[in-house]
Formats: structure tokens, sequence, C-alpha cells
């Protein structure tokens, strides 16, 4: 896979540890890290190798939002612009075949906590800080902050954390369900390797499913949700993995799904 500036890419035995690289800038995202990213996020896609994928972020932060001095000049045609670029980028890391599992090590403020949010799950550090502060610049979220925050915490949390720009801290993050788990900088990437290490042993392709089944669930009703679900279900049973892990069960052994 080919070297970026802003991003680092790592493939170990099916995990892909993806690191935002920009440190002297707190790894704020701009206009190249975005089109770097919808580039890495499309060659992910269409590696079968890549089972599970880490996105954390170089030094002492995850992402600390856009780049304001990129932003400063914008009219509203270049803002609706970048909005959409940036939804459109974190939308192909939310409907990625793979797992991703954001290990948030810093600041994950702004366009970094919406980055995290398009995450399918999110460990982070205690010293990690999370915030929407756009009206505190005179804008909203634009890459789907009010969108997500919403889903994930509740209307009336993410108003509050919209509204006020305030910041939180990793243990108020857990208590509002915006994170998965709180661990300490040395055991961040530790459990976060953990965790996907236990999700690659599963059936894959039961694996994506459950993530297209939830993903596409939560942004429809239930019987429509129901319906796809058992659709997805009924394919999962015709899978050789299916056949691999039920004798496995009954065979009383560990499965050795052959990914299909």
């Amino acid at each position: 896979m080919k070297q970026f500036k802003n991003l680092l890419f790592e493939n170990q035995d099916g995990l892909g540890i993806l690191t935002m690289n920009r440190p002297a800038a707190l790894n704020a995202l701009n206009k190249e890290t975005m089109d770097e990213l919808c580039e890495l996020l499309t060659a992910i896609k269409e590696d079968p190798a890549i089972k599970v994928v880490i996105l954390t972020g170089a030094e002492k932060s995850f992402v600390a939002g856009a780049d304001i001095k990129e932003m400063l000049p914008m009219t509203a045609a270049e803002g609706q612009a970048w909005g959409r670029l940036g939804q459109t980028v974190f939308n192909m890391i939310e409907n990625l075949p793979q797992p991703v599992i954001a290990a948030i090590n810093g600041f994950a403020l702004g366009g970094g906590c919406e980055l995290a949010m398009s995450c399918d799950i999110r460990i982070a550090s205690d010293k990690a800080k999370f915030g929407q502060p756009e009206v505190t610049l005179g804008i909203i979220p634009g890459f789907c902050g009010t969108q997500r925050l919403p889903r994930l915490v509740g209307k009336g949390v993410a108003k509050e954390l919209t509204y006020t720009g305030d910041m939180i801290d990793a243990q108020e993050a857990l208590r509002i369900g915006l994170v998965n788990k709180v661990t300490t900088p040395e055991e961040l990437l530790p459990t976060a390797k953990a965790m996907a290490g236990r999700i690659m042993q599963r059936g894959q392709f039961a694996v994506q499913m459950a993530k297209v089944a939830i993903n596409t669930g939560m942004n429809t009703d239930m019987e429509t949700g129901s319906v796809l679900e058992a659709s997805l279900f009924g394919v999962t049973c015709a899978t050789e993995d299916k056949k691999e892990g039920m004798t496995a069960f009954v065979e009383k052994r560990k499965p050795a799904f052959p990914g299909k």
C-alpha cells in the first residue's frame, strides 16, 4: 500500500492500524488529509485480507478538529463543499465492511469527535478529551456531528454539548455512552488490539452482515430493520462459515472459519 503524507497505515496480520499523522497540528483535518483518507479507505475496503481496522492519532492527540486556518477564508459555498467532503469520508468509515475501532489517545474535538463517532467502537485513554466546540467559532458541526451525536448519547445530551461547546473528559464520555471503554494511555492500543483479535476470530462474513444490519436498522423503523435482519440471517445460514461454526460447536472444538 502506498505511503501518505498525513497518514500511517500498517497491516499486522489482518489488523489494519491507521494513524492520523499531523502531530505538529495535533492531527487537525485539512483538505489534503481528507483526500488521503478517501484514497486509503477505498484501498482498505477492497482488501479482503484486512479484517478489522484500528484508527488512532500520532503522539498526544487523536484529532483536535478541522484545520481552522484553512477554514477561515471559506465562503458559504466552500463551507458547504467542505462539510460534504467530511461527511463523505466519515460515511466511508461507517460503511466499511470491516469493523473500525477508534483508539482515542488525546483530543477528539470538533471534526475529531465526529471522526471517532463514525467508527463502530470507541475506546478512550483516560487522558482523552471530547467536544463539539464549533459554536465557540461561530459555526456548527459539519461532518455529521449533529446527526451521529444524538443517535449515540440522546437528543438532550447532544444538544447540551453542541449548544455550549463544552469539553468533557473520558469518564464523562463513558457515562453518556459516547465511548465503550476507558483505559490508561499505556493500555489503550493493547486493549483495542485485544478486542480486534476477538472479532477476527469470529466468522468474518457474519460480522460484516451484523454491521450492515445494525447500521441500516438504526436509520429506519423497527419493522423494516427486522425484515432486513431476517434476510441477512438467512444469507449467513447458507455460508461455509455457518457450517464450520456449528459443526465446531457440536464437535466441541474451535472453529476454523473459511471466510465465506
